[in-house]
């Protein structure tokens, strides 16, 4: 069996290939997107290794970052070639959207309403979680150009941060309010 090197060399001239075919400069707006989500999920891997595997918040991540390929493929998708997507395989939908609306109603349950500002870094997960929370504000940012509507995809990812933060106030527990000094 032969097996197939890693490297292509065909991005040496500054070009991607993108999922349906075409290739696109490395820094315009599709890989830029798609880069910005590849990071933030791998500050939620962080977040999974630091809860552990087989916790709460892995039960909770570990499907979002499943998510996250779908989304990335839409995103690594030529306009004129999203007609080919599939819903929750290779693009977004309304359903993936709500589901996390789901999860933040029932976390929000888990702990008081907070009236303070929060300084992160309380918890060690909290603190990962804050981190993914504005990687993904960055992805959403990057998003917003590269996949507008009718796609799903802005509203999955501003959905997300608002889940990472309900996250990391949950694993704090019951919120502390910030301290004058």
């Amino acid at each position: 069996m032969t097996r197939e090197k890693i490297y292509t060399r065909e991005g040496d001239d500054g070009t991607t290939g993108l999922f349906y075919g075409g290739r696109v400069g490395k820094d315009s707006e599709l890989p830029r997107a798609y880069g910005a989500v590849d990071e933030a999920q791998a500050v939620i891997g962080l977040v999974r290794v630091t809860a552990g595997h087989g916790s709460d918040v892995d039960a909770i991540v570990v499907p979002i970052m499943r998510d996250l390929y779908v989304l990335m493929a839409e995103l690594a998708t030529l306009p004129e070639n999203r007609h080919k997507l599939v819903g929750g395989q290779s693009c977004v939908t309304p359903e993936m959207v709500t589901h996390l609306e789901t999860i933040i109603d029932d976390l929000e349950t888990k702990f008081e309403p907070l009236t303070e500002f929060v300084i992160p870094g309380e918890h060690p997960v909290a603190a990962w979680l804050d981190l993914a929370r504005t990687t993904v504000r960055r992805a959403e940012r990057h998003s917003y150009v590269a996949a507008p509507p009718p796609s799903h995809v802005v509203p999955y990812l501003n959905r997300l941060s608002d889940l990472l933060w309900t996250m990391a106030r949950w694993q704090e527990g019951v919120s502390r309010p910030v301290k004058s000094v």
